[in-house]
């Protein structure tokens, strides 16, 4: 599976598409969610990840499934982390050959 080039944090979906479509506010998704605003906020602006408990709701409320949020989720995070700096490792590979 190939990673995606610059994928959009899951909240960024749900504030452009998502809420948008459902003529749903902040203050209004996060009650159908069983959250707080602020909470669903820091996720909306990318300051805050889907969680699993937050994919669980998430996908109670509509499409897609848990696992796809959190999908979106290890997707964007893994293409954060792939662009900081890292120290060299050597592969366990090379050093159980020895």
């Amino acid at each position: 599976m190939s990673r995606m080039h610059n994928p959009p944090h899951p909240g960024e979906i749900l504030k452009q598409d998502v809420l948008p479509q459902l003529g749903l506010s902040v203050t209004a998704a996060a009650a159908h969610l069983g959250m707080s605003r602020v909470a669903l906020s820091r996720v909306l602006n990318g300051r805050a990840a889907v969680s699993a408990d937050l994919a669980l709701r998430l996908a109670d409320w509509l499409p897609p499934s848990a696992e796809s949020w959190l999908g979106m989720q290890a997707a964007y995070d893994l293409w954060r982390a792939g662009r900081k700096r890292r120290p060299k490792i050597t592969p366990a590979a090379t050093e159980l050959r020895t």
